[in-house]
């Protein structure tokens, strides 16, 4: 008997069975479902997901990167309330507490008013101040970036990529300083939250920074946190401090919260857009003792 598929052979014949799909129908099939738009591609990736054709860290990661292009400055900016900035005019001893304190990198420095900011410093060129006490602190303030709260994420971060900045100052639609921005903020809307170095150690999340005062992450167990700290934090409804917090504020932390449990007082010293990061517990100290009249 004569081959039916004399000229595609094996290929024919596996073509012809049902349920088969031949490579040009897998190809026809894809060109027929192409996204049309960014709701088309979200469902692509979304079926991708739901079929473990990419991890869910690659999945995040993708729609992060997707919507940082419909997402401007001003979405995710630092408002001027909460900026932490250093006035020029202060001697480098008044100094110094705050940027330890705070721990940032980068600082907005300002002379005469909050509203006139003259440039940013670098904490580690503070070091130069340190072994030549005769240095001019005013010599070591970099030019400032100012940009509008309108300009997308993506742009702004090409931009930070091509100039070498990694914050930049945000103006609003009047001329006034309305916030600012790093490049780290940008970053953490596509790949998540970037813990800094206090998180070399993947298990522990509280750290003592003096007598009675901690820094903490977010997502540290509600029972972790009492059996270190002798709190009563209510485990309940909660498995974590962030968790928490937000409830206890009845909204999503931003940087500057606080919240009172006891005696203890609890601030937000990081937050995203979708949560707390780090915060810092103070203990109220004991009132001392009364005199015996």
């Amino acid at each position: 008997m004569s081959d039916p598929y004399p000229a595609g052979g094996q290929d024919a014949r596996r073509a012809s069975r049902p349920g088969h799909k031949s490579l040009l129908d897998r190809l026809l099939s894809l060109v027929r479902r192409e996204p049309e738009d960014r709701e088309g591609i979200k469902a692509v990736l979304e079926a991708a997901h739901d079929r473990s054709l990419i991890d869910s860290e690659s999945y995040t990661m993708i729609k992060g990167a997707l919507a940082v292009s419909e997402q401007t400055a001003g979405d995710i900016m630092v408002p001027r309330s909460r900026m932490d900035m250093l006035d020029i005019a202060q001697p480098l001893q008044a100094l110094l507490p705050v940027v330890i304190e705070t721990a940032h990198s980068r600082f907005p420095v300002y002379e005469g008013e909050r509203e006139n900011i003259i440039g940013i410093l670098l904490a580690k060129d503070l070091l130069r101040c340190m072994l030549d006490p005769a240095l001019d602190l005013r010599s070591l303030v970099r030019p400032a970036v100012f940009i509008p709260e309108s300009k997308r994420l993506n742009v702004l971060l090409r931009e930070f990529r091509s100039n070498r900045n990694h914050l930049a100052v945000l103006i609003d639609e009047h001329g006034g300083i309305s916030g600012l921005v790093t490049m780290e903020d940008v970053l953490e809307q596509i790949v998540g939250a970037i813990e800094d170095e206090f998180d070399d150690d993947g298990e522990q999340t509280i750290f003592a920074e003096g007598e009675g005062v901690w820094r903490v992450m977010a997502t540290t167990d509600i029972a972790d946190f009492n059996a270190e700290l002798h709190a009563q934090l209510p485990d309940d409804e909660y498995d974590t401090v962030g968790g928490w917090l937000a409830a206890e504020l009845d909204r999503i932390p931003r940087r500057g919260d606080t919240a009172q449990h006891g005696d203890l007082r609890i601030e937000v010293l990081r937050a995203d857009a979708r949560r707390a990061l780090w915060l810092r517990v103070r203990r109220a100290a004991e009132p001392a003792p009364a005199e015996d009249a």
